[in-house]
C-alpha cells in the first residue's frame, strides 16, 4: 500500500485551516481523514485540527479490538465523538463561538475502502475509466442541482457555492453519509479539501493522476496548480494506492 498527502496555506489565507492526517495502522489498513475549518478568526484551524486528531485517535482505538464491529458503524462511532469534542470546545471561549468543519475520512483495509463524509471535503476514485466522485457535496449548491434548479456545470461557479448545510461541531448532533467501495490495482483514491476542486477540475486532477507524473509527486502537482491560478483557500489533498 502506497500513500501521500499535503497541506498548503494557499495564496491568500493567512492561517490554514485544513488539518490532514494519514497513517498506515497495519499492513492491511490505512486510515486517512482530511478536514477544512470554518471560522476565520474563530479558529477553523482548531475545529479541523481537533476534529481530525479526535476522529482518527478513535478509529485507530476501536480498530484494535473491533472484533464483530462494522467498519462502517466503527466510523460513524468517531465521527459523533469528533463533532461532540469540537461542539464542547466552541462553547470555552467566544473566540471558539460557531466554529467547525468538513470532514472526509477513508479507511482502507484490504481492498475494501469505507469512507464518511461531512461537508464538502470530497473522496474521488481514479482509474483508466475515469474519474468519479464518492462523496456527495453537503452544500446549497448540490441541494439546488438534486432538486434541478441548477445544472452540475453551473454550480462549480454559481455565487455562495461554498456554503455547506451540514459541519462538525456546529451543532450538538450530526449526520454524516457513509460509502463503501473497492479497490482495485491501478486503481487510486484521492481525498481533498474544496481548496483544491474550487479551482482544479475533475478532468485535470484526472490527468495529473494518471499522466502528470509519478505518484509520489501527484499531491504537490496539484497544490502547485492551485497555487498557480491564485489559490484562495488552503489546499490539502492525500492520494492513496494499493
Amino acid at each position: 500500500m502506497h500513500f501521500w498527502g499535503l497541506s498548503d496555506l494557499g495564496c491568500v489565507r493567512k492561517q490554514n485551516e485544513d488539518a490532514l492526517f494519514i497513517q498506515q495502522l497495519n499492513k492491511n489498513t490505512l486510515l486517512c481523514v482530511v478536514c477544512d475549518g470554518m471560522g476565520g478568526a474563530k479558529s477553523g484551524n482548531v475545529a479541523s485540527s481537533l476534529a481530525a486528531d479526535t476522529f482518527a485517535q478513535e478509529v485507530k482505538r476501536t480498530w484494535k479490538g473491533r472484533r464483530k464491529k462494522a467498519a462502517e458503524q466503527l466510523l460513524f462511532e468517531a465521527v459523533n465523538l469528533a463533532n461532540d469534542t469540537v461542539y464542547q470546545q466552541s462553547k470555552v471561549s467566544v473566540e471558539y463561538n460557531g466554529m467547525g468543519t468538513t470532514l472526509v475520512a477513508a479507511l482502507v483495509h484490504g481492498k475494501t475502502v469505507n469512507i464518511v463524509n461531512v461537508g464538502d471535503s470530497r473522496a474521488y476514485s481514479i482509474s483508466a475509466e475515469g474519474i468519479r466522485q464518492i462523496t456527495v457535496d453537503h452544500s446549497v449548491v448540490q441541494m439546488m442541482v438534486q432538486r434541478g434548479e441548477l445544472t452540475a456545470e453551473r454550480a462549480k461557479c454559481y455565487p455562495g457555492k461554498n456554503y455547506i448545510t451540514r459541519a462538525i461541531g456546529t451543532e450538538e448532533a450530526v449526520t454524516c453519509d457513509g460509502f463503501l467501495t473497492q479497490l482495485t490495482k491501478g486503481e487510486y483514491l484521492l481525498l481533498c479539501s474544496d481548496g483544491l476542486t474550487n479551482v482544479v477540475n475533475d478532468q485535470e486532477i484526472l490527468f495529473e493522476v494518471l499522466h502528470g507524473g509519478t505518484p509520489d509527486t501527484c499531491c504537490q502537482r496539484l497544490i502547485e496548480i492551485a497555487k498557480h491560478r491564485g489559490a484562495p483557500d488552503n489546499v490539502t489533498c492525500a492520494l492513496i494506492m494499493l
